[in-house]
């Protein structure tokens, strides 16, 4: 899912592990702790008897233990065309995922975005969902997503209050509501949700869904999910995790994991990127 158009071949093969999965509804696995504050969950969801199963992944962050930043290529020398890997490689990153879509000259987001005094793009667009984190005074909540169309949402006063902002298209809004209609198309996905005790989720549906089939199973899940925005679709969509000797990477839905030997299709370049590191 792109505003260009490119392709790419992808030889690779399928890794997966076991999923629980019940007769009805969902049942996820238990979530493995990477490090305090830091967990990698497996969930499989089906939606009725008969119905495909949902593979979706997500790493569970908690903002008062691991910071929240940005890699973006426009403010940082000397890259170009980098994978979510190599991000994390380049920053230190613990986990990285995509920061949403972006324009033709492979730098500017599309919509509004802000890594502290660096602007890579000062125009909203019609999108409803903006992230934020990385909070000017450590009484303001690490992270929050905000619905743009809420009654009480001041852009300003979000800047005045973080450093670092991303806008994207709203997948689900505030406290848990699905904003799609269903639709025939589907896509692998990429997103960022909130839940309710304000912890950071970065979701990857390894399954090609529909976002309001998705959005149901999120919130069909024990995610506690309030609000998410979306990032990516289809091949372009990538998420890497590696803490300590645990290390997880997802490529437009194919999967590397510590110790497997799988080999992946070459990488999109991301220019934007979320990623965290543990606080100092």
């Amino acid at each position: 899912m792109r505003l260009r158009c490119r392709w790419l071949k992808w030889g690779a093969l399928l890794v997966w592990g076991i999923l629980a999965t019940g007769a009805a509804g969902a049942e996820p696995m238990n979530w493995k702790s990477l490090a305090p504050g830091l967990e990698l969950g497996r969930f499989g969801h089906r939606t009725g008897a008969g119905t495909a199963e949902v593979q979706i992944v997500v790493v569970r962050i908690d903002p008062d233990r691991w910071d929240l930043r940005l890699g973006l290529a426009s403010e940082t020398d000397g890259v170009d065309g980098l994978s979510a890997r190599e991000w994390a490689r380049h920053l230190g990153f613990a986990a990285v995922i995509n920061a949403g879509m972006f324009a033709t000259d492979y730098l500017t987001h599309i919509g509004y975005l802000q890594h502290r005094e660096h602007v890579n793009n000062p125009r909203l667009s019609r999108y409803q969902s903006l992230a934020a984190f990385c909070p000017k005074s450590p009484e303001i909540v690490p992270f929050r997503i905000f619905d743009m169309d809420a009654p009480d949402f001041s852009l300003d006063e979000v800047k005045h209050r973080y450093g670092c902002m991303v806008q994207n298209l709203r997948l689900i809004k505030r406290p848990g509501e699905n904003r799609w209609e269903a639709q025939p198309k589907t896509w692998i996905e990429a997103a960022l949700g909130e839940d309710r005790q304000g912890r950071a989720l970065m979701i990857f549906s390894r399954t090609p869904q529909s976002m309001h089939a998705l959005n149901e199973a999120l919130l069909a899940l024990p995610l506690q999910i309030v609000c998410a925005q979306h990032l990516e679709g289809g091949p372009e969509a990538q998420l890497f995790v590696s803490v300590g000797d645990f290390s997880l990477e997802i490529i437009g839905g194919y999967e590397n994991r510590s110790g497997t030997g799988t080999i992946l299709g070459a990488a999109w370049p991301l220019p934007n990127v979320i990623g965290v590191m543990p606080k100092p």
